[in-house]
């Protein structure tokens, strides 16, 4: 069952910016882990990604937090675009992940979604999206213009398709706790060297 491992915890007890990866399966799961990450994505349930690493898992797949509790998910994504306009429902949504000891993960894209997500359900991580980047402006852009307007004590990750160690090092002194990347190896975005296992 999901919640035992935190990934609030994770990310804030960590030296310097948390890495997020991505990935398909149980062994990508290992490798990302043997690598550094410090949790792990996951776009659809997998079957024995759980058994498979002990690094927290944030569901994203788009279902429900009961979903994610059963899957074996520590963490749940909350995506204020989906929820913005229904009565009620994202304090209801967070408040369900909550009673399962899932943490949850609210993303927002832009200046308005985060002002609605600290107003409604003042959430403990969010997640940073480059969605509504303008022409011309980079996903790392994006997020570092978003990240003065979260208030200190939350938890803040960047979400990025792809990025490089540079733009890793450049969110970590803007503040960020953690970045999310699409696809990748921890190894190539973490400043040490991965641990020996």
């Amino acid at each position: 069952m999901g919640g035992s491992r935190r990934l609030s915890q994770a990310i804030a007890e960590g030296d310097g910016i948390s890495v997020i990866v991505h990935v398909a399966d149980a062994d990508a799961a290992r490798a990302e882990e043997a690598r550094g990450a410090e949790g792990l994505a996951l776009r659809v349930p997998v079957a024995r990604v759980r058994e498979a690493t002990g690094l927290p898992i944030l569901d994203r797949s788009g279902g429900t937090p009961e979903d994610a509790h059963a899957a074996g998910a520590d963490a749940w994504l909350l995506v204020v675009e989906r929820y913005r306009d229904e009565e009620g429902l994202l304090e209801e949504l967070h408040a369900r992940a909550a009673a399962l000891g899932l943490d949850c993960v609210v993303d927002v894209r832009d200046d308005e979604e985060l002002r609605l997500a600290l107003e409604r359900i003042d959430p403990e991580i969010i997640m940073l999206s480059p969605r509504e980047a303008d022409e011309g402006e980079t996903p790392v852009d994006r997020v570092l213009e978003l990240l003065p307007d979260v208030p200190a004590g939350k938890l803040a990750i960047a979400e990025l398709p792809t990025t490089t160690r540079e733009e890793v090092a450049a969110l970590e002194r803007a503040g960020f706790d953690a970045v999310l990347v699409g696809v990748g190896s921890a190894a190539d975005l973490v400043g040490a060297a991965p641990p020996q296992v």
